[in-house]
């Protein structure tokens, strides 16, 4: 079974259908509910949605899922009958697999209660129509040309005492991702050094995206948050929320994180924490999802970062 679990949740929905195919005197037969066995609209519908909830007990590699909201619609015509299937929950991975398998049941079931009178019946597709939430609501990087830079603030780093790990997971994350990482600097825990890389980064290298690692806890010489925001015009305060909500259902300890998040110009500003596993962790909450946000700088709008 995939690993599901450094994903976040989102809304997801899915739509399939399953096409049968039979005599037309048998599909009247159907559609007037006059078969030997009984009406078998209302069974396959009911037969859809326990197979929707039921999908991960009958295909192995499919992971538990709560459905939140499960529909099937049962159209007949000359010599087909066509089940359509809807599936909804709130969760880490689709639920295309549910859609499919409903779909699937409830022809099944129409085959079953059918059988008697109609030996000639196929079930001649099962498709799936649409999938949505998750990554595949997002635009990829691609579409919109990102830069990026990642500031490592870090006393001991910078000396050259400890070698950065953080900043060179930033870097590869979001290269991976189809952002290009033009600008890298190490940077002492120095709040006017890093007011001054901070704006170096907007207002001259005009970069979209600006990711430091380090200097968001308790610590004395932890100054991220206070100069990022005195370089900031507008606070993103749902950047910091996500990724201490996403932090402390894995440790504890996140909720000790200072992230601060902001935009100065068209630069988004984000703070990190400065261990590697926060930063993986962080970086989990916030891609794709943060790519979204540059198209609205640009001033294209909410929907400009969707497909």
């Amino acid at each position: 079974m995939r690993d599901v679990s450094k994903k976040t949740t989102s809304l997801r929905t899915a739509r399939a259908r399953a096409v049968l195919k039979a005599r037309p005197t048998t599909v009247a037969l159907i559609k007037d509910g006059r078969l030997p066995k009984g009406d078998p609209v209302p069974v396959a519908r009911v037969a859809a949605i326990q197979a929707a909830k039921q999908t991960s007990v009958i295909i192995p590699y499919c992971h538990p899922v709560a459905v939140e909201y499960a529909e099937c619609t049962v159209e007949c015509h000359r010599d087909t009958v066509e089940i359509t299937t809807s599936v909804t929950a709130v969760h880490k991975t689709g639920v295309e697999m549910e859609a499919l398998t409903a779909a699937s049941v409830a022809a099944l079931t129409i085959y079953d209660m059918a059988k008697m009178v109609d030996d000639t019946m196929e079930i001649v597709g099962i498709q799936l129509l649409e999938k949505r939430g998750g990554k595949s609501d997002l635009r990829p990087a691609g579409q919109r040309k990102v830069r990026a830079g990642v500031l490592v603030l870090s006393d001991s780093t910078s000396a050259g005492t400890r070698r950065d790990e953080s900043g060179k997971k930033i870097t590869q994350r979001l290269q991976e991702m189809g952002v290009e990482v033009p600008f890298y600097r190490i940077l002492p825990d120095d709040e006017p050094e890093i007011v001054d890389a901070l704006r170096e980064c907007s207002d001259v290298q005009h970069l979209d995206l600006v990711l430091t690692t380090g200097g968001t806890g308790l610590g004395p010489r932890d100054r991220a948050p206070e100069a990022t925001r005195a370089v900031i015009e507008r606070e993103v305060p749902g950047i910091g929320e996500a990724l201490r909500s996403y932090g402390q259902s894995r440790t504890s300890t996140a909720m000790l994180s200072r992230s601060l998040a902001g935009v100065r110009g068209r630069t988004l500003i984000v703070n990190l924490p400065g261990s590697l596993r926060g930063v993986e962790e962080s970086l989990d909450a916030l891609l794709p999802g943060i790519l979204h946000s540059f198209p609205m700088l640009d001033g294209e709008g909410h929907e400009a970062g969707k497909k």
